[in-house]
């Protein structure tokens, strides 16, 4: 299957033959991976500089942690975070992806010079977001969510995970079309590790040759996340720790490029690169 990118972004984004590779700038004190790390202006510019450097296609940059378990940080707060670095980043030439759940937030954001606004609720947790999005002309992420962080682990039942991530995900799609965004703009998300359970995340990787049929580009967001800590685990049961998670987040990368995947959003580039290289030639090397 063809790689088809959405309209309204970069053309050395456009321009690609792979599956796209989404660099993690959080300015945020407590995300899972890099909390703190990144938290003042000139160090997460300093760092989103370095992903561009390894080759990041687009640096998705947010100022509010989903780890579960996360509270909310005020507006004004979100805003202060990750504005400048936005106005820096895209200054210096570098395409930016905001990831917010705040339409306000979009929205300056988007007149800051991001491209791509990335919504975890998939447009759920502010009413605004849709009609915003679709007024800004932007491309759209949309991600499955069932609650916000604080207690997401309390909805991980499903009966079927694939089936009901896929009719949500159509759901959210349906909804962003009749706020006015066309559908050549939206990008679907399953939510890897949101409400989320590792072997929903197992089967949705899988599943994502069915998830595709819905006809929307996939992002894909496994970096580092508790199910590949919990498949590394010791013999005495201790998962893989955050940093030593690399290796497995290159090698989902890989598979879910090969299966289809827009594009894989990472904390580090270059390994998850060399994956979705090496994931292009191996499907350009198919002419049966």
């Amino acid at each position: 299957m063809p790689l088809v990118h959405p309209t309204g972004l970069p053309d050395a984004i456009v321009n690609l033959d792979r599956c796209i590779v989404v660099g993690v700038v959080n300015v945020t004190p407590d995300s899972f991976s890099d909390g703190g790390q990144f938290l003042d202006t000139a160090s997460a510019v300093a760092q989103g500089r370095v992903l561009a450097a390894q080759g990041a296609d687009l640096l998705d940059v947010g100022g509010e942690s989903t780890r579960p378990g996360a509270s909310r940080v005020s507006e004004a707060e979100e805003a202060a975070r990750v504005l400048p670095v936005i106005d820096e980043l895209t200054q210096a030439g570098i395409p930016i992806s905001i990831d917010t759940m705040r339409a306000s937030v979009a929205r300056q954001a988007v007149i800051a010079g991001a491209c791509v606004v990335n919504d975890v609720s998939g447009g759920l947790a502010d009413g605004d977001m849709l009609p915003t999005v679709a007024e800004l002309e932007v491309p759209v992420v949309l991600m499955h969510w069932r609650s916000h962080s604080a207690d997401m682990d309390k909805f991980t039942h499903y009966d079927n995970v694939v089936a009901e991530v896929i009719a949500h995900l159509s759901d959210r799609a349906e909804a962003a079309m009749a706020a006015g965004i066309d559908s050549t703009k939206i990008i679907v998300d399953p939510g890897l590790g949101f409400a989320k359970l590792p072997e929903h995340n197992w089967a949705l990787l899988h599943a994502l040759p069915n998830i595709a049929k819905l006809g929307f580009p996939i992002l894909i967001a496994a970096s580092r996340k508790r199910f590949l800590g919990a498949a590394l685990a010791s013999e005495s049961g201790e998962p893989r720790a955050i940093e030593d998670r690399g290796a497995a987040t290159d090698a989902v990368s890989a598979l879910a490029a090969l299966a289809g995947a827009w594009g894989v959003r990472v904390h580090e580039v270059p390994g998850t690169l060399d994956a979705v290289r090496v994931a292009q030639a191996w499907k350009a090397s198919d002419v049966g």
